[in-house]
């Protein structure tokens, strides 16, 4: 791999352990949610999710060019390699936090996926495309159950507001930049993770305001600290479980194929 390819790779990566970490998070609902027509839904969006991280793996694997698949980078890498947000590996908790979560995220997907939509980088230019249509349909189902989470009973109430409080603090890394962004937006590959924050937050603050949430601050969460790290493979012991659960069969039966 070259010194001029190194970035894209790690770019890809980190949009790649994105989408699926989270897609997985979304499938552990199968079978567990409280309603049918949900678990369908969740199951969709855990799909689409996956269908950008199969694109991402099979690019960054391309651009390396050592060989690797999508499946060897999926289920043959350990938590230390994974260069996902911290936000998305966050235990599923009760419906109230999968539904902040995934918002707090779709949140941001929805302009970063318009913003990607014009990158000079013809494979991530193609795949924002279709990823805002599909991230659009995901902000408003999330989006409607914070608002009648939030806004419902009492205990739906209180759950809700814990959940924001709770993962508030894995915001920040959502908007943060290196390198590694440094470079590839000089070439209009990549967007500027500071651009997002304001379209970011103008819909977070409107949607709490219609679900009677607090938006949370520093001093109103379970910590005063903002938590980072996973974008350079600092996780939690949550990551280490789900990959374990996700890789346990490919790991098993290496290049098995069915």
């Amino acid at each position: 791999m070259t010194d001029q390819a190194a970035p894209l790779v790690t770019y890809a990566l980190r949009q790649a352990d994105r989408a699926l970490v989270l897609g997985h998070r979304l499938s552990q609902w199968l079978t567990r949610a409280h309603e049918l027509e949900e678990e369908l839904a969740l199951g969709n969006l855990a799909l689409d999710l996956l269908g950008q991280a199969r694109v991402l793996y099979t690019y960054a694997g391309d651009v390396e060019g050592i060989g690797r698949s999508e499946d060897d980078l999926a289920y043959g890498r350990d938590d230390r390699q994974f260069l996902n947000p911290l936000l998305v590996e966050q235990p599923n908790g009760d419906f109230a936090v999968t539904m902040v979560r995934q918002f707090l995220h779709d949140a941001w997907a929805v302009p970063y996926w318009r913003a990607m939509a014009a990158s000079t980088d013809p494979t991530l230019g193609a795949l924002a495309g279709k990823a805002v249509k599909e991230t659009a349909y995901h902000l408003r189902h999330a989006r409607s159950w914070v608002v009648r989470l939030g806004d419902g009973t009492a205990e739906s109430h209180a759950r809700t507001q814990a959940a924001a409080d709770r993962l508030w603090r894995f915001t920040d890394e959502l908007f943060e930049s290196d390198a590694v962004e440094v470079a590839l937006v000089a070439g209009g590959v990549a967007v500027a993770p500071a651009s997002l924050r304001e379209p970011w937050r103008a819909t977070v603050e409107s949607v709490f305001a219609e679900a009677t949430l607090a938006v949370p601050t520093t001093t109103t969460t379970t910590t005063t600290a903002m938590s980072t790290g996973g974008r350079v493979g600092r996780h939690g012991e949550s990551l280490s479980y789900l990959l374990g659960e996700m890789q346990v069969v490919a790991r098993a039966h290496p290049g098995a194929s069915w």
